[in-house]
């Protein structure tokens, strides 16, 4: 069975396009943890750009700095700068950088559309689902699982979120979200007890 997520899958397909870029911004004096650092500060930007009523300025960075989140790991294993506090970064940053486009979005929701508690509550949740997600990947590798698989992943869930904000389908998009991750979630769990049991865990 392939336990890897479509994500994965995307990122070795494009590595070879995105390896040319990682090395520009080498050049350019740039390290990975950089490039994480640079990528959050974005992240935020857009998050004040989407509360303060700007939806498609909002997307249109997501588009751009987006791919900060794949270009930081490129340049660490092509210059050999990989590490685990860099991997830890990383993966830190991401959380931040979900928590803040979410927060962008509930002002953004409640000041201008004047939306309702249940749509604060489909906000909670796709942010919810989206941290047990990761939180799932991250334990089961500290104690040694493969666990990538996933039919909504990081990738999956910012172009989901991208796709609400521009289309303005953000009860919909936000209800996907919840309902895939927390779908994901429990894929996560299935996968790590067939290894657990596999290895004769409980």
């Amino acid at each position: 069975m392939d336990n890897t997520s479509f994500s994965d899958r995307l990122r070795k397909l494009t590595y070879p396009l995105l390896l040319p870029v990682a090395r520009s911004l080498g050049r350019l004096g740039l390290t990975p943890n950089m490039l994480s650092l640079i990528g959050m500060a974005a992240y935020v930007v857009a998050a004040l750009v989407l509360a303060s009523g700007h939806p498609y300025a909002c997307a249109a960075l997501l588009v751009v700095f987006g791919p900060l989140d794949v270009l930081d790991g490129t340049l660490a294993r092509d210059t050999g700068q990989d590490s685990d506090y860099g991997a830890f970064l990383d993966a830190t940053l991401d959380r931040y950088e979900e928590f803040f486009i979410y927060a962008g979005l509930l002002y953004y929701m409640l000041s201008n559309l004047k939306e309702g508690p249940f749509s604060a509550l489909l906000v909670i949740s796709a942010l919810s689902g989206s941290f047990f997600v990761s939180y799932t990947r991250a334990k089961a590798e500290a104690l040694g699982f493969e666990c990538s698989v996933g039919i909504l992943t990081r990738f999956e869930r910012i172009v989901l979120f991208i796709l609400a904000i521009v289309t303005g389908w953000l009860d919909a998009f936000l209800a996907v979200i919840a309902i895939l991750s927390f779908v994901t979630t429990f894929q996560r769990m299935a996968v790590v007890a067939r290894q657990a049991r596999k290895d004769g865990g409980e």
